[in-house]
């Protein structure tokens, strides 16, 4: 069967390449990718396949059930006509200049135009690249489940993100040490195809100022703003500006959206910051659970939490004053690049007090509200509250019960008898001023309801669920896969049925490897 794909491909064909075929580990100059082939997996096999993006590529139903597809998305087989590459890029890592980084473990396949809109289709895990320094370029089932569920989750709770097509096995073991403890061991290889606009980052224009290549920069940044930013205009140096004040603009609402949901991405280094303002790269990722501004789901981070929740928007800021340090060149004044990163400082106040303001059903803007808000997140700390729980049954709250705020939101409690005394005084002194803020609203109980539970989700990929996921797909069992695939399609929606993973974290998953914090080890 041949596969009726609109390949369109660009950046291979409009930008430099490396000049070197061979696949050997090295430093890549003026050249914004490698030539790559993938590794032929031993004995594919497909575990789960996204639906809506088989359509968004323009792939059949009846494609999936196809040896040719599942050789594809493995990369087994290449699409007709398309040269593969792995993407050059630098970054910072927790703070530090760490060089060239590159699609160490990444290989894109080809860009695919469908509906008029263009996907960049990529492979994560399928083997080896000039960029994979010391490492194998290969993925394992653990990381690749939890990124298959989780880009495809945050999707659906309105988040910008890249997507994922499908979930394989390559029928490879591949040796890793998961906390990097000196015990590693064989797991199963897998290989996920996702896909994106782009998968450009900060770090892809970092590594060449970094180099003094102006040249192969602005060719790069000319390429984004022609692709991706065509409506600013042709490029120059007011239209460079114009695509800074953009990035920062997607990368704020991005960001703002993580808070919004709780979602923590555990390393934000520029290289993980899609220049398109899409969350990039589900390593060490996780959900609060307790809420808990010093929370990072990253072991590798556990000692300086660089990256932990309550630093999420301050951290976006730092990034992209390195990317404005990696543009400057092209516009040789740093005068408008302050300007935007000033911006952003002053707008993160104004759009973070928006998104508390609908978490709680205030619609119309009060003098007090940043301190309401100010002392929930003071109040939510005193004890262990689960953050999903307890915003998404805060909607429950009546005008005129206020007495029974405890009962509302008592679930959302892991030790529910530390509420008393000082604690007990300081939720009840709480909800009093919330009462009284709600009564200068225009919305009744259920109207306010409705509003709060659009953007306070029900349901979130846990990290103990992806783990009960990982632990029965590595007995050969994918049927949570699928399930939980589809129940975090609709997070907002009640869906009565599932209601058992609208439950605060199990005891038995508090300090099991995988359900509180995560290495980056894939």
């Amino acid at each position: 069967m041949t596969l009726k794909l609109n390949i369109k491909d660009r950046f291979n064909k409009d930008l430099p390449a490396d000049s070197i075929i061979e696949n050997s580990r090295r430093q890549v100059k003026k050249a914004c990718f490698s030539y790559v082939t993938p590794k032929v997996p031993s004995n594919p096999s497909l575990i789960h396949v996204s639906p809506d993006m088989l359509k968004n590529l323009g792939f059949s139903e009846a494609d999936i059930k196809t040896n040719r597809f599942l050789k594809i998305v493995t990369g087994a087989e290449l699409l007709p006509n398309t040269k593969p590459y792995a993407m050059c890029y630098a970054g910072h890592q927790f703070g530090n200049w760490a060089g060239q980084l590159g699609d160490g473990r990444a290989i894109n396949l080809a860009e695919i135009e469908h509906n008029n809109k263009r996907w960049a289709l990529q492979l994560k895990g399928a083997g080896e690249t000039p960029y994979s320094r010391s490492a194998d370029g290969l993925a394992v089932l653990r990381s690749s489940v939890r990124e298959y569920l989780c880009s495809e989750a945050m999707f659906h709770l309105g988040v910008p993100t890249t997507r994922a097509l499908s979930l394989s096995l390559s029928g490879d073991q591949v040796m890793r040490d998961v906390m990097y403890n000196g015990n590693p061991k064989y797991e199963k290889g897998a290989i996920v195809a996702r896909v994106a606009e782009s998968f450009l980052r900060f770090g892809s224009y970092e590594v060449f100022t970094a180099r003094g290549d102006d040249k192969t920069l602005k060719s790069l940044v000319d390429y984004t703003i022609n692709n991706h930013y065509s409506h600013l205009g042709v490029p120059s140096k007011e239209v460079y500006i114009a695509f800074m004040e953009e990035v920062a603009q997607r990368s704020l609402e991005m960001v703002i959206h993580w808070q919004r949901v709780g979602f923590v991405h555990g390393v934000m280094n520029t290289d993980n910051m899609s220049v398109l303002g899409l969350t990039i790269d589900y390593g060490p990722y996780g959900w609060l659970e307790g809420y808990d501004q010093d929370w990072t789901p990253n072991t590798t981070d556990s000692t300086h939490k660089r990256y932990r929740y309550g630093t999420q928007p301050q951290i976006v800021l730092w990034n992209l004053f390195q990317l404005a340090n990696a543009i400057y060149p092209l516009i040789d004044e740093a005068e408008p690049l302050e300007k935007i990163l000033e911006s952003y400082h002053a707008n993160l106040e104004v759009e973070y007090l928006k998104m508390m303001q609908s978490k709680l059903g205030l619609k119309n803007d009060h003098k007090n509200d940043a301190l309401l808000i100010e002392d929930l997140e003071n109040v939510l700390q005193l004890s262990e509250t689960d953050m999903t729980i307890f915003f998404r049954n805060l909607a429950n709250f009546k005008i005129n019960e206020p007495e029974k705020w405890f009962k509302v939101i008592e679930d959302a409690f892991y030790h529910p008898d530390d509420i008393k005394s000082n604690i007990e005084e300081r939720w009840d002194k709480w909800f009093k001023i919330y009462k009284e803020r709600l009564l200068l609203e225009e919305l009744n109980d259920d109207q306010r309801k409705t509003a709060m539970n659009k953007v306070n989700p029900k349901y979130v990929l846990r990290n103990y669920m992806a783990q009960l996921a990982i632990d029965d797909a590595d007995k050969g069992d994918y049927k949570l896969i699928d399930e939980l695939f589809n129940l975090l399609k609709k997070p907002y929606d009640e869906q009565i049925a599932s209601k058992k993973w609208f439950a605060k974290r199990p005891e038995w998953a508090r300090h099991k490897v995988g359900c509180s914090m995560l290495s980056c080890s894939s």
